[in-house]
C-alpha cells in the first residue's frame, strides 16, 4: 500500500489510515464482501479491492504502508526555505501585485533551487505542505503592528481586570451599511457557465447599522444593534451621530444593568465632546479606544460577516425597506444564537477570563 508523499496529511492520519487497513483484515478472516467491507470501514469498494489483493498475497504485512514511491525533489528543509520566501512577497522577488500564482512558485523553485517541476506538482507540493488557493485579508498599510500587540498585551488584559473588579460587561462597537448591490457570493453552475446574478444598476442609498457584541463571564453574550436608512434625500440623516451611540449605548446599559466598558475605534464621531463628556458624567460608562486600522480584533465586524455571507449574499431585493427587513431579520436571528456572538469573539483571539 502506498500513498503520495505526506499526501498532504498530518503526522497523525496516516497512522489512523494504516489502522483502518489493518482493521479490514478481520473482515476479510470473517469472509465479508467487499461492499460490506466498504461501508463499514467509510472507504470505498476499489480500496478494499486492492486491500484485498494484498492481504491475499503478502497476509497482513501487505496491509502495511510500503512508504512514499519516491523521494520528493524538495526536502522539507529546502520547503522550509521556500516558505521563506513566500513570506517575503511577490514583490520581492520581481512581481508587482501582492499573488503567489503556481507559475510564480515554479519560477521561484526554479530561481532558489535549479530544480525543475511542473505547474502540476507545484500544486501537489503545496497541497501536500498544507498550502492552499485562498482570497486573501486586507490590512491597511497604515496600520502599526507594534501598537496593536502592545494593546492586546497591556490595554486588553487591564480592561478585563476593570471589567471583573466592577463586574461590568465589555461591550465592542462597530458600524456597517448594506446598499441594494449584494454581496457576492459562490453557487452552483454548470462547468464552464458561470452563473449570473442580476443587481440593481440604478438606485441609492443605504442601510447603515450599529452594532453593540456585549461579553460578561458566566453571563449570555448578547447582541444590541440600530438601524438608520438613508434612501438618498435632500436633508435626509446620512449616518449615525454622536447622540444616537449616546442613546444606543444607554439602551444597552438598561438591559444590561451593569457597568459598560466600551471599546470602539478612533471614528472622529466616537470622541466628539459630547459623547465623551457624557462618559465623564456617568460612572457606569467607560470608553476604550482600539488601536488604529485593527479591524480583526473587533468581535462585531464577525457579526457583518455573518449577515453579508449568509441573508445577503447575492440577495437582489425591491427597495431599501426590503433591504432594511433583511437585515433586521438576519439580526434578530443572531441574537437568539449567542454561540455566534461567542464565535465572533473566539475569531478576535481574545480571551476574557473569568473573576
Amino acid at each position: 500500500m502506498r500513498y503520495p508523499q505526506g499526501g498532504g496529511l498530518t503526522a497523525k492520519q496516516p497512522e489512523f489510515r494504516e489502522q483502518v487497513r489493518l482493521s479490514a483484515m478481520a473482515f476479510f478472516e470473517a469472509g465479508d464482501d467487499n461492499k460490506a467491507v466498504a461501508k463499514a470501514l467509510r472507504v470505498s469498494v476499489r480500496s478494499i479491492e486492492r486491500w484485498r489483493a494484498a492481504w491475499e498475497v503478502d497476509g497482513e504485512q501487505g496491509l502495511y504502508s510500503k512508504g512514499p514511491a519516491s523521494l520528493p525533489k524538495l526536502s522539507p528543509a529546502q520547503f522550509q526555505v521556500l516558505e521563506d520566501e513566500l513570506r517575503k512577497g511577490p514583490a520581492a522577488h520581481g512581481w508587482d501585485d501582492q499573488r503567489w500564482t503556481l507559475a510564480r512558485i515554479k519560477t521561484v523553485i526554479g530561481r532558489r533551487f535549479h530544480k525543475s517541476y511542473t505547474i502540476r506538482g507545484v500544486w501537489g507540493l503545496m497541497r501536500r505542505n498544507g498550502w492552499s488557493w485562498q482570497a486573501p485579508a486586507r490590512r491597511s498599510v497604515e496600520r502599526d503592528e507594534a501598537a496593536i500587540e502592545l494593546w492586546k498585551k497591556e490595554v486588553w488584559p487591564a480592561g478585563g481586570k476593570a471589567a471583573a473588579a466592577s463586574d461590568a460587561w465589555i461591550v465592542f462597537e462597530d458600524e456597517s451599511g448594506c446598499v441594494l448591490r449584494p454581496p457576492h457570493a459562490k453557487t452552483w453552475g454548470r462547468r464552464g457557465q458561470t452563473p449570473v446574478v442580476t443587481v440593481r444598476g440604478r438606485g441609492s442609498g443605504r442601510v447603515n447599522i450599529a452594532g453593540l457584541t456585549c461579553y460578561r463571564p458566566g453571563h449570555r453574550s448578547r447582541l444590541f444593534y440600530r438601524l438608520l436608512v438613508y434612501h438618498g434625500r435632500k436633508n435626509e440623516k446620512k449616518g449615525f451621530g454622536w447622540s444616537d451611540y449616546r442613546d444606543l449605548l444607554t439602551a444597552a446599559h438598561q438591559q444590561l444593568v451593569a457597568p459598560l466598558i466600551v471599546i470602539w475605534d478612533n471614528a472622529r464621531t466616537h470622541w466628539m465632546p459630547g459623547i465623551t463628556e457624557f462618559a465623564a458624567e456617568h460612572d457606569w460608562l467607560t470608553l476604550v479606544a482600539l488601536p488604529k486600522y485593527a479591524p480583526e480584533i473587533n468581535p462585531t465586524e464577525g457579526i457583518w460577516s455573518l449577515i453579508k455571507r449568509g441573508p445577503l449574499a447575492n440577495l437582489v431585493p425591491i427597495g431599501l425597506d426590503e433591504l432594511a427587513g433583511t437585515v433586521r431579520f438576519a439580526l434578530k436571528r443572531i441574537q437568539y444564537r449567542p454561540e455566534l456572538v461567542d464565535g465572533c469573539l473566539a475569531e478576535t483571539g481574545l480571551v476574557i477570563h473569568p473573576p
